[in-house]
């Protein structure tokens, strides 16, 4: 997103912000809320019992008047594994982190005005939800932090109810898309009537979008072209429908056509970089940085590294938020096909003329880029054989690797855009987790894939978690030791930070990240499932 820095750094930073937004319910003055960047950072010993554990994880969620949203579904599924994990340390954190998004993270929740005008309020959900110590929504992390919570997802027309966070969720990202497809992150809905927070990027970045430059920071607050942000909005839509069979929310609203927009946008962003009589092609979206990070800006005056017509999506900017060096970003135009194919249900379900139209759209693009990726995308490794690569090019360039951050190669078959014993994939899940992958960290304390978004050394317990829900080593061993490394990466603190130094556990960066203490929780209920012995067994060695 932004290059990371020490937690003191971002309490510095972000500390005046989060005093000015206070968390959703506000509670009396006598009993005002702690700041949760600061509370995060300290291990509150004393207020409750530390885990009786070699790690003493602290307690770490706010007391109930200062949680920001309320599930029974997920307060249930705690209680259900309580007795089932055995490790007290390990019960702790999954107590602390899954439900962090709904302690800490969503801001508002409210109701669309009618038109667009303030005053009449219509029926419509809609939710503010950031991503933890970074006072905006983005896309992706937003989608990701509530599907944390579709395993105990339950149908419901309750305004209060988990269900209604999602279509809040949901619906405010298709008014977001709407507005600037090709952005990432955005401010309050102005019926929210919370402050809207400054972005300098906006001063440092020259982002053109369909020729025009510049977006409105009323509403936008920061704009990187991802294409795996387009393809959260279509994982959580289908996601939700799939476990609710609730179609009132994308027939109602503007569903069909935010995915009208999606289609156009990606559209603009299929072309080669030259057309048949060798000028340079339009583009969607171009974006230069003034920075002195390579990772914060584009080659070319924004344009990046030249590429061919393949039928895959060029994505400026790689889930990370770090930008491409080859465009077609393999792992993000896995996600966008795979779930074009799953919502372009919903539309047949719709069942309009629009809709229909729209869904033969998403099927052949899917196809296409597929295709794609299969004659593109796979290369020969001289140890390893066919590989999936990261990113190419379409010219025969390609950059070999992995980034923690989803979509990776490492979470394809989780996503289900392969299957899991496909040997093109695991061929590649053994490049990615291995000192064959230049982002591998590796150390005494920590061992996962890291990126260049905080630097090698770095690894990621996201990745960690990813490692876990794509294992299928039947004896559990590998599930196992990936348990005891994340345990021990909180630095004692009983929450999951964005990446921890390989070889020092306090050296780690955001002590407040929604997304990946919610995937710990989604990870720990997977278990539950396919593995629930693991959950009884100790990890105190």
């Amino acid at each position: 997103m932004y290059p990371r820095l020490p937690a003191s750094l971002y309490l510095l930073l972000f500390s005046p912000l989060l005093q000015v937004v206070q968390p959703i319910p506000v509670p009396p003055p006598a009993q005002r809320c702690p700041i949760y960047a600061h509370y995060a950072t300290e291990r509150h010993d004393g207020q409750v019992d530390v885990s009786p554990g070699k790690h003493q994880l602290p307690f770490q969620r706010p007391s109930t008047e200062c949680r920001t949203y309320y599930s029974h579904e997920v307060e249930g599924a705690i209680k259900r594994l309580r007795p089932k994990i055995k490790d007290p340390d390990l019960f702790r954190l999954f107590e602390n982190a899954f439900p962090n998004t709904l302690d800490t993270a969503v801001r508002w929740k409210g109701f669309a005005w009618e038109n667009g005008t303030e005053g009449t309020f219509t029926d419509e959900d809609l939710a503010f939800v950031i991503t933890g110590d970074i006072d905006a929504m983005w896309l992706r992390d937003s989608a990701n932090q509530i599907l944390s919570y579709l395993p105990v997802l339950e149908p419901s027309s309750d305004p209060k109810s988990l269900a209604a966070l999602f279509r809040g969720v949901i619906n405010v990202q298709s008014r977001y898309i709407k507005i600037t497809p090709y952005c990432h992150a955005f401010q309050p809905p102005p019926e929210s009537q919370l402050p809207l927070p400054f972005n300098g990027a906006y001063m440092q970045n020259t982002v053109h979008m369909f020729g025009q430059v510049g977006y409105d920071q009323k509403k936008t607050f920061d704009c990187k072209w991802e294409l795996d942000s387009l393809a959260s909005f279509l994982q959580i839509s289908s996601d939700y429908y799939n476990a609710t069979g609730d179609i009132g929310p994308f027939k109602k609203y503007t569903w069909v056509d935010t995915v009208k927009v999606i289609l156009d946008a990606v559209e603009a962003m299929r072309t080669a970089t030259y057309t048949a009589d060798g000028h340079i092609a339009p583009s969607g979206y171009t974006m230069v940085g003034r920075t002195n990070r390579a990772t914060e800006t584009t080659s070319n005056d924004g344009l990046g590294n030249p590429v061919i017509w393949t039928g895959m999506i060029r994505s400026t900017f790689r889930p990370s938020d770090d930008a491409t060096i080859f465009q077609y970003l393999i792992p993000s135009n896995m996600m966008f096909a795979r779930y074009l194919e799953t919502a372009l249900v919903i539309m047949q379900d719709i069942d309009t003329l629009k809709s229909r139209q729209l869904s033969e759209r998403m099927r052949e693009m899917a196809a296409e880029i597929r295709a794609g990726i299969t004659k593109y995308g796979i290369i020969s490794h001289p140890l390893l054989g066919a590989i999936f690569a990261f990113e190419v090019d379409g010219y025969g360039s390609q950059n070999l690797m992995d980034d923690a951050n989803l979509p990776s190669l490492l979470s394809a078959s989780m996503m289900g855009y392969v299957n899991s014993r496909d040997e093109v994939y695991q061929n590649t899940r053994m490049f990615a987790l291995s000192e064959m992958n230049p982002y591998w960290a590796f150390g005494e304390v920590f061992n996962a894939i890291g990126g260049p978004h905080n630097g090698p050394t770095k690894g990621w317990p996201l990745a960690g978690i990813v490692r876990i829900l794509t294992s299928e080593d039947a004896s559990g061993q590998e599930i196992r030791n990936e348990l005891r490394q994340i345990l021990n990466t909180t630095d004692g603190l009983g929450l999951i930070h964005e990446t921890v130094n390989s070889w020092n556990a306090r050296d780690w960066s955001r002590q407040w990240f929604g997304w990946a203490n919610g995937m710990f929780g989604q990870m720990i209920l997977d278990l539950e499932q396919r593995m629930p012995h693991l959950l009884a067994e100790s990890y105190q060695n």
